[in-house]
């Protein structure tokens, strides 16, 4: 049997992984599509959660289209979501537990996330773990969002000079093991965003647990540990 390389750090995605907002986002999104005569299929929307606007809209919008309206359209979609839906997300069981056993574990904590910075600080306070987090990183930090790597290379490039191999990346989505993959990281995946386990093992992830709950409760057995 080959040992691992020691684990020093363990990158956390926020939405879908942290946060039960996948939902919330998908509706945003359906929304500000909606004030810009684009009827999209909720179910649609949901499944591209994970990713920034600059992936998502090419999946619903021409080239034309993004480059006559698509900042108009995102800065709308980022209003309706901080207006109508951010005091409706919750965190998901024992986030702020797991991440104190990972501390507790002597490993750094950093979050790679879609959003932008100014969001990352309200997630953070949402999840109530402002104290734990020792780097982040966010759509502000990267000129490609998920699945593309720039996120976790930010990140990367803040974790003093950890290797890739001594990192784990916890994500909800395809687009999280892809892009920490393209980073050399590899990815635990967890069902709570909405994405089943084959196709998260399809896309990388080396194991898969429901929840941030249940990731805590197989903790010594998991690839964390």
């Amino acid at each position: 049997m080959i040992n691992q390389p020691k684990l020093q750090a363990v990158i956390f995605d926020v939405d879908g992984t942290l946060l039960d907002s996948v939902d919330d986002h998908a509706k945003a999104w359906v929304d500000a599509f909606h004030e810009y005569g684009h009827r999209v299929c909720f179910e649609a929307v949901r499944r591209q959660i994970g990713k920034g606007g600059d992936q998502l809209m090419p999946v619903f919008m021409t080239r034309e289209e993004i480059d006559d309206y698509g900042e108009a359209l995102d800065r709308e979609r980022g209003r309706i979501m901080k207006d109508r839906y951010l005091p409706l997300i919750k965190p998901f069981r024992a986030v702020r537990a797991l991440l104190e056993r990972v501390r507790a574990d002597g490993k750094q904590i950093a979050l790679a996330s879609s959003a932008t910075r100014d969001d990352l600080t309200a997630y953070k306070r949402i999840a109530n773990i402002e104290d734990l987090v020792d780097v982040e990183t966010s759509s502000d930090d990267a000129e490609r969002s998920k699945p593309c790597p720039d996120i976790f290379q930010a990140a990367l490039g803040r974790l003093s000079g950890i290797r890739p191999e001594r990192i784990l990346a916890v994500g909800d989505t395809a687009y999280d093991a892809e892009a920490a993959a393209k980073a050399g990281i590899r990815t635990v995946g967890l069902l709570c965003g909405g994405w089943s386990a084959s196709d998260l093992k399809l896309a990388g992830c080396i194991a898969v647990y429901k929840d941030p709950a249940d990731l805590l409760a197989h903790y010594g057995d998991s690839p964390l540990a």
